[in-house]
């Protein structure tokens, strides 16, 4: 191959590898290769486990030329030769060929014709094809040896951006997941309980005034709490903590939160990290949005402090309160797993969290995550744990 014809393959194949988006890259390697051999059309084509043909991308048809040909080829003739025979076909005229099927009605006159397999790691993901060479009277050897080459490329790009595209969805099913042990069903059982107190406060209003009035003044401020939990949780769900400052700016703000919702005092002493993660940032504003929501709704807490250090190539953060503490060895019920997730997120990131507690000594939680070698390198001098 001579040089231009080498810059033009390098040129195709850099453009179909840097997208990652399954349906454009497709696309792409059809438009690319047509351009690439000059030749009138190309299709690409995808056959399930059986054989058939089950899509079909073409380039140089209109939408509308698609449209008048109809349903995708059966794969009976020369494209289903190549799906059987895994191998290369060049041919001078379709028409003249006895292997042929025949084409539907509405479809553009084809001559010359190249098919090409497209394998990756012995397995074929596609077939290649292309028809009537601009210019010339059949597709050349120089040309099926430049599309055998693109389709090595073509096959790694398919998978690429397949693999991202399952990335993605992985990523998406993480992300569920992940508010779902946020919200660790604390904020619906509370709901719920609501509920349940309040059937019979009708009978209790004509049997016992006083009792359903106290009921409902406290299914009021379980609501209060349940909402303000759940703009805590949206809250610390959004960047809004980040938008005016770093990580010590956050935890004022969730400090301020908890201030202004209840009467406990909290404290914070933080030194900013160099260069956290974003995802160790939001999860150290995650843990302690959840415990300051904890100590708001269970502890019966007057004061809270939030510490964060930086020591020994990690971040340590320690959120400690006076409140009436609890069993920590005790078994948690499934509707409680917030304790859990917190352990649960730290090793995700390759941290480790800790929760001491004791009735009537109240509730310290401590979470640590590493800095990066960089970082470490570079953090604060004088830091100390937590």
């Amino acid at each position: 191959m001579n040089d231009r014809v080498m810059a033009a393959l390098d040129a195709a194949v850099r453009g179909i590898a840097e997208v990652l988006d399954v349906e454009r890259v497709l696309q792409l390697i059809v438009d690319r290769l047509r351009d690439l051999v000059e030749a009138e059309y190309a299709a690409l084509g995808i056959v399930d486990e059986a054989g058939v043909i089950e899509r079909f991308i073409t380039s140089g048809l209109s939408h509308e030329e698609r449209e008048r040909i109809g349903e995708l080829p059966r794969g009976k003739g020369l494209l289903g030769l190549i799906i059987r025979e895994n191998r290369s076909i060049r041919i001078r005229d379709i028409g003249s060929d006895p292997r042929r099927h025949g084409f539907p009605p509405n479809h553009p006159p084809m001559g010359s014709f190249l098919g090409v397999p497209i394998t990756l790691h012995g397995r074929s993901v596609g077939r290649l094809y292309l028809t009537n060479k601009r210019g010339a009277s059949e597709f050349s050897a120089e040309d099926q040896a430049l599309v055998e080459r693109f389709a090595l490329h073509a096959g790694i790009a398919m998978e690429n951006a397949r693999l991202h595209e399952a990335e993605r969805r992985l990523v998406v099913v993480d992300e569920r997941e992940r508010i779902g042990r946020d919200l660790h069903d604390g904020i619906i059982q509370n709901l719920y309980g609501v509920t349940l107190s309040l059937e019979d406060v009708p009978e209790l209003v004509t049997e016992d005034p006083q009792e359903a009035r106290d009921r409902v003044d406290r299914a009021i401020d379980t609501l209060h709490g349940a909402i303000r939990d759940i703009r805590n949780f949206i809250f610390g769900l959004r960047p809004i903590l980040l938008d005016e400052g770093g990580l010590t700016h956050g935890l004022e703000l969730l400090a301020d939160e908890l201030r202004r919702n209840t009467a406990i005092d909290v404290s914070v002493t933080a030194v900013e990290p160099p260069e956290l993660p974003m995802e160790a940032v939001a999860e150290l504003l995650v843990v302690t949005r959840e415990a300051l929501s904890n100590i708001s709704r269970h502890a019966r807490a007057t004061h809270a402090s939030v510490k964060l250090a930086v020591a020994g190539g990690a971040v340590h953060l320690a959120i400690t309160d006076d409140g009436i503490g609890f069993d920590a060895d005790a078994a948690r019920p499934s509707a409680h797993q917030g304790l859990t997730n917190l352990q649960v997120r730290a090793e995700q990131l390759g941290g480790r969290a800790s929760v001491n507690s004791r009735p009537g000594e109240g509730t310290r939680i401590m979470l640590s995550l590493p800095l990066s070698d960089d970082a470490s390198s570079r953090r604060q001098p004088g830091g100390e744990t937590a």
